[in-house]
């Protein structure tokens, strides 16, 4: 990082907007006009990824604004710092990083299945974390000389994006331990643990206070310890049935992290970047709360006011077994047809099976609609993307505001792989660790089939009463499988 500071902040000012519209055409004036090229690009890219049929074009639109964000970087460096040796031994790192994160990042994509895909995102989110804290780290060690005004800015940029990129950094971790089923889904219920969180951010602003008067080396070191401890107990205090939204909020710190860091390197793109990533992420974060009937400061308070879940004791009766011959029989003499999706028919791989039942289904005269529900899977628009991959119609595919006012006049449901999206405790048990998390009604259908290798209680800890309801009935087994085994049975 000290390869691309000089001794004064006047120096090393990256371009601006004003750069690009009056004096001389510089080196510093093109890489500006690259720079607001590149951020109108990240725009167009949300915009694009907010609905299917643009979705592609939205990922070419991110691409293209990264790329030219990288070319005008590495542009700058070269006409720069090219003449000195410390600028040389600068770029040749840039290079390699670049190139070395470039080949892992080709290789994950290539590797990583769509069930990997919520923990990959959650672990990409640390690396932003951790990349804001060397930041700030490297802005201690090399500070500038500025006027003492400004110098109490910059310690306060230094401390701050430490402090965010380090709670992202452990958060992000955790969350990719508990996605990856290497941790404990269930929150951390330590004694007193809002007290903890509560002093762990009185701290930090004391310290903030002291370090921008007194910049003490030691003290960032505290700051960084309390950050990542921070990180790791919010994220622990939260229980599986939130971590979508926890991925989601990881997003968004990941995004202030990178605007911190911005900010301190004087980088107008990567602040702009920032807030972009970060502000989206926070509001797409603050509609699953409101879709989950979550308090949005309780989930990012590390689950202010929400109990563990209770163990599950509760006799709900016995179940029934059916067969993939009677499912058959059961949705060929259907009128009506709805496929609710989880995350076990990602496990399962049963995407590509299950768009063909249903096409098979809507070839026979069948109604056949899927119901998603806002946090199905472990990630936002995880059943929409697997779908999408299997060619499911957009038209079909239908959010589960759309879909519950019908499901009483359905003949058939299909739950394959889904649990607490599915769980009448939400609405009908006022002492479920999920009461008022607003559900997909399956169990107001004539007739539901549950899809599930076994008994066992969703990612969120807790039982589904809908297993033993008269109108349901369990097709145990991988779901593929028994999804293939209906396709024969036609």
């Amino acid at each position: 990082m000290s390869a691309v500071r000089e001794p004064t902040r006047t120096l090393t000012r990256s371009p601006t907007v004003s750069d690009t519209v009056s004096g001389p055409l510089t080196t510093e004036s093109i890489a500006g006009a690259a720079y607001v090229v590149a951020a109108l690009l990240f725009i167009l890219s949300l915009a694009g990824l907010s609905r299917h049929e643009k979705a592609r074009s939205g990922v070419i639109y991110g691409i293209s604004g990264m790329a030219i964000a990288l070319a005008a970087t590495v542009w700058l460096t070269l006409q720069g710092a090219w003449g000195t040796d410390q600028g040389r031994t600068g770029l040749l790192l840039l290079v390699i990083s670049v190139l070395v994160g470039g080949a892992v990042g080709l290789w994950r994509a290539r590797v990583v299945e769509m069930t990997g895909m919520p923990e990959l995102i959650a672990l990409l989110h640390s690396f932003v974390g951790l990349a804001a804290v060397l930041v700030g780290w490297n802005g201690h060690l090399e500070a500038p000389h500025l006027p003492e005004a400004l110098l109490a800015v910059h310690h306060a940029e230094v401390f701050i994006g430490v402090f965010i990129g380090a709670v992202t950094f452990t958060g992000s971790i955790v969350a990719f331990l508990k996605l990856s089923a290497r941790m404990k889904s269930t929150p951390l219920m330590l004694p007193g643990k809002n007290a903890i969180n509560l002093g762990a951010l009185v701290a930090f602003a004391a310290l903030t206070v002291w370090y921008v008067n007194d910049s003490q080396l030691w003290l960032l070191v505290v700051v960084t310890l309390l950050a990542l401890g921070l990180g790791w107990h919010l994220v622990a205090s939260i229980g599986g049935g939130d971590m979508p939204v926890v991925v989601s909020m990881l997003n968004s710190y990941s995004g202030w992290a990178a605007a911190a860091a911005g900010f301190l390197l004087n980088n107008d793109l990567l602040i702009v970047t920032g807030a972009l990533v970060g502000s989206s992420g926070a509001y797409l974060s603050y509609i699953m709360c409101k879709a989950m009937n979550r308090s949005f400061i309780s989930v990012i308070a590390g689950g202010f006011g929400i109990a563990a879940p209770a163990a599950a004791g509760a006799d709900y009766g016995e179940h029934r077994e059916i067969t993939a011959q009677a499912t058959a029989e059961l949705l060929t003499n259907a009128s009506s047809v709805v496929i609710t999706p989880g995350y076990g028919m990602a496990v399962a791989q049963a995407q590509y099976p299950v768009a063909e039942l249903a096409q098979q289904l809507r070839e026979r005269g069948v109604d056949v609609r899927f119901g998603i529900h806002p946090v199905a899977g472990r990630l936002p628009g995880h059943m929409n993307v697997l779908l999408a991959e299997a060619k499911v119609p957009y038209d079909i595919v239908l959010e589960m505001d759309e879909i519950n006012e019908d499901l009483g006049e359905t003949s058939v449901v299909l739950v394959i792989g889904a649990n607490d999206t599915v769980n009448p405790a939400a609405a009908e048990d006022p002492s479920s660790p999920i009461a008022g998390m607003p559900v997909l009604r399956v169990w107001e259908a004539e007739n539901v089939i549950v899809f599930k290798r076994s008994m066992a209680a969703g990612y969120a800890g807790v039982q589904n009463p809908l297993f033993f309801r008269e109108n349901s009935q369990m097709l145990f087994g991988d779901a593929k499988q028994r999804v293939e085994d209906i396709l024969r049975a036609f």
